[in-house]
C-alpha cells in the first residue's frame, strides 16, 4: 500500500501500512485496481468516440467511480469488488483501440490474488520518475475533484460530453509517456475543465433550488426525534424532506450540508430545522450526540465507532462494511422510510452549545465567543444584488481587504491556524469563504461592516466557483485584473475536490495562494518549484507572518 493523496499523508510522505483515514490495505489495493481498469476503459473509449461508437455509460460510470475512491467516500471492498466487475464489462464492450493494446485494455484478475499483485505493479509507486509520478497523480487527483462535482450534476439531470471526453482523454494520457509539457498542459486543462464543471453543478443546483439566500441557521436541536444529513448530496436531502413530511421527525444538516438552509425550495419545509455539530473530523462525537439516525450522502465518512454505527446509514458512493445502504431504484429514487422509521425511535439530540460532556477541545462552541446562528448563502447572485454595497464600503475604506478563506477542514491541532487567523484578521477585512473550513470561525463573533457580514460563505466547496463569480464582479466594478483586487487566498485543503478547485484558480489566472496546513505529499520539489515560479503558490506559516504578507498595512 501506498497512498499520498490526501493532506494527512502519514508523515507527511505516504500512508504505507493503514491511511490515517481508515482505509486498509486490501481497500487500497482494490481502488488502485479499479483506476487502473478506469484507465483502460478510457483508452478505448477515447477511440471508439473518435469513430462514432463510443459508449455512453463510460462517462457518468468513470465518474462515479473516480468519486468512490476519493478520501473517506467509500471503505466497502465489496463495492469495489463490484465497481471493477463493471468495468471490465464496460470496457470489454467497446472496440479495441489498437492491434496491440496496454494492458489496462485487456487484464483480467481471475482472483483476489490477482488483484493484490496487479496493485503492486500499477500503484502510485510504479512510476519511478519522482516528477512523472507527481504530475500523474496530480492530474489523477484533479480528475476525482471533476469526477465528484459531475456526478452531482449529472443526478439532477445536467450532463456535459466535454466534461466526461476530457476525464477520460486525461485518464488515457497517464498509460503513455509523455513530456513534462505535455504532462503540465494536462494539469492546467484540468484546471480548466474544474471551472467548466463547477459552473455546470452550481447551475444544476440553482435551477433545481433556487439561488441561495442570505440565511441565518439555527444550532439548537428542538424537542422532536431527528435525521442528521451529512455530505454534500442536495437531491437525497430533497428526496428525504418530501418522503419525512407530517411523520414527526425533523431534519438537521451536519457539515456541507449547512448551505441546503439557503435553497428556496428547502425553506417550505418546517421540518428543516436546523444545523448540528461542525465540520467532519468531528463526526465521532456529534454522531453520537445526535442520538438519532445519520444519513452520509457523500464523503467526509469517518470509520464509525461501534456505539454508534447501528444508526449510520450510507447511500450515493458512499460505503463502509456493515453500515444499511439506501441505493437507488430502477426509477432513479431512493426510499428512506427505513431510516425514518428508525429515527421515531431515537430520543431527540443532545445541544451542543452546552458544555457539559467533555468532549475535545473545539468541539463545542463558547458561549462567550460563539453565536446560536450561523450565516450560510452568501452565493454569488446574493452577493452580486449587494454589490455596490460592497464597491461603496471599499471606496469608503470600511472594507480594506477581502481574504479568500476556503477550503477544507481537518483533524489536526494544526487547523487552529485558520481559527487565530480570522480572529487576528483587522475588522476592516471581509473573509470569503466556502467548503467545510468555514467551522473554524464561522461561529466566532466577527460582527459585520455596515451590515455586510464579515464571514461570506458562499456554501459548499464547490461553490468556490461562486467566489471566482464573486471577484470577477468585484474586478469588473473596480476597472482592475483579478489579481489586482486588495483580495489575498489563504486555503485549506484536505481532499482530491480541493486539488480540483486549487487547479480550476490556477486556470484563472489567480497567483500568491497560500496553501495549507501542508503542502501536498505528491508534489515533487520539480514540480513544486513550477508551481512557485509560475503562480507564486506558498504554504502558510506563522498567522503573524501569514497576516504581514495578506494583509498589508
Amino acid at each position: 500500500m501506498y497512498c499520498f493523496q490526501c493532506e494527512e499523508a502519514a508523515k507527511g510522505c505516504g500512508c504505507t501500512v493503514k491511511g490515517v483515514c481508515g482505509k486498509d490495505e486490501q481497500t487500497a489495493e482494490l481502488q488502485d485496481v479499479l483506476i487502473y481498469i478506469l484507465k483502460g476503459i478510457s483508452k478505448r473509449n477515447i477511440k471508439a468516440i473518435a469513430n462514432g461508437k463510443g459508449n455512453k455509460d463510460a462517462g457518468i460510470f468513470i465518474a462515479e467511480s473516480l468519486f468512490a475512491t476519493l478520501t473517506n467516500v467509500n471503505f466497502d471492498k465489496e463495492r469495489f469488488r463490484e465497481l471493477i466487475n463493471e468495468g471490465i464489462l464496460i470496457r470489454d464492450s467497446i472496440p479495441p483501440a489498437d492491434e496491440i493494446e496496454h494492458d489496462a485494455c485487456t487484464w483480467l484478475p481471475q482472483s483476489d490474488e490477482d488483484i493484490k499483485s496487479k496493485a503492486g505493479m500499477v500503484s502510485v509507486l510504479a512510476t519511478e520518475n519522482e516528477d512523472v509520478r507527481s504530475l500523474r497523480e496530480l492530474l489523477v487527483y484533479g480528475l476525482k475533484g471533476v469526477g465528484a462535482y459531475y456526478y452531482h450534476a449529472a443526478i439532477l439531470g445536467y450532463e456535459d460530453e466535454e466534461i466526461t471526453t476530457f476525464i477520460q482523454e486525461a485518464l488515457a494520457s497517464t498509460l503513455n509517456d509523455l513530456t513534462v509539457e505535455e504532462m503540465v498542459a494536462n494539469v492546467l486543462k484540468c484546471g480548466e475543465i474544474g471551472v467548466k464543471t463547477l459552473a455546470l453543478l452550481d447551475t444544476a443546483n440553482t435551477t433545481a433550488y433556487g439561488n441561495p439566500e442570505i440565511t441565518k441557521v439555527s444550532t439548537k436541536p428542538k424537542n422532536r426525534p431527528g435525521i442528521l444529513v451529512t455530505g454534500h448530496d442536495l437531491k437525497d436531502l430533497e428526496e428525504l424532506l418530501l418522503q419525512s413530511v407530517g411523520s414527526g421527525v425533523d431534519i438537521y444538516t451536519h457539515g456541507e450540508m449547512l448551505p441546503a438552509h439557503a435553497y428556496p425550495a428547502f425553506k417550505k419545509y418546517d421540518h428543516l430545522i436546523g444545523n448540528y455539530g461542525g465540520s467532519w473530523p468531528f463526526q465521532k462525537e456529534e454522531f453520537e450526540s445526535f442520538n438519532g439516525p445519520v444519513l452520509v450522502t457523500t464523503n467526509c465518512l469517518v470509520p464509525p465507532k461501534d456505539s454508534y454505527s447501528d444508526k449510520v446509514y450510507t447511500t450515493g458512493p458512499v460505503g463502509f462494511s456493515g453500515l444499511r445502504h439506501i441505493g437507488t431504484s430502477e426509477n432513479g429514487g431512493k426510499d428512506f422510510s427505513l431510516i425514518i422509521e428508525h429515527a421515531k425511535k431515537c430520543q431527540p439530540p443532545k445541544d451542543l452549545n452546552l458544555k457539559d460532556e467533555g468532549f475535545i477541545k473545539g468541539l463545542f462552541r463558547k458561549k462567550d465567543e460563539g453565536e446560536k446562528d450561523l450565516i450560510t448563502g452568501c452565493a454569488h447572485e446574493a452577493v452580486l444584488s449587494i454589490v455596490d454595497k460592497v464597491v461603496d464600503a471599499v471606496k469608503a475604506g470600511s472594507i480594506k481587504r477581502f481574504v479568500v478563506m476556503a477550503g477544507c477542514d481537518g483533524r489536526h491541532s494544526e487547523r487552529d491556524y485558520y481559527s487565530d487567523f480570522a480572529k487576528a484578521l483587522p475588522k476592516d477585512t471581509v473573509i470569503l469563504t466556502a467548503g467545510c473550513a468555514k467551522y473554524r470561525y464561522n461561529s466566532l463573533p466577527l460582527g459585520d461592516i455596515e451590515g455586510i457580514p464579515r464571514v461570506i460563505d458562499a456554501g459548499q466547496c464547490n461553490d468556490s466557483y461562486s467566489l471566482v463569480v464573486i471577484a470577477m464582479a468585484l474586478a469588473k466594478a473596480f476597472d482592475v485584473e483579478l489579481n489586482d483586487l486588495p483580495i489575498s487566498y489563504n486555503i485549506a485543503w484536505y481532499e482530491q475536490k480541493a486539488v480540483l478547485v486549487l487547479l480550476s484558480l490556477l486556470h484563472l489566472g489567480i497567483k500568491d495562494i497560500t496553501l495549507g496546513p501542508r503542502l501536498p505529499a505528491f508534489v515533487s520539489p520539480g514540480v513544486l518549484k513550477v508551481l512557485v515560479e509560475n503562480f507564486g503558490i506558498r504554504k502558510n506559516s506563522t498567522v503573524e507572518e501569514d497576516l504581514k504578507l495578506m494583509v498589508p498595512e
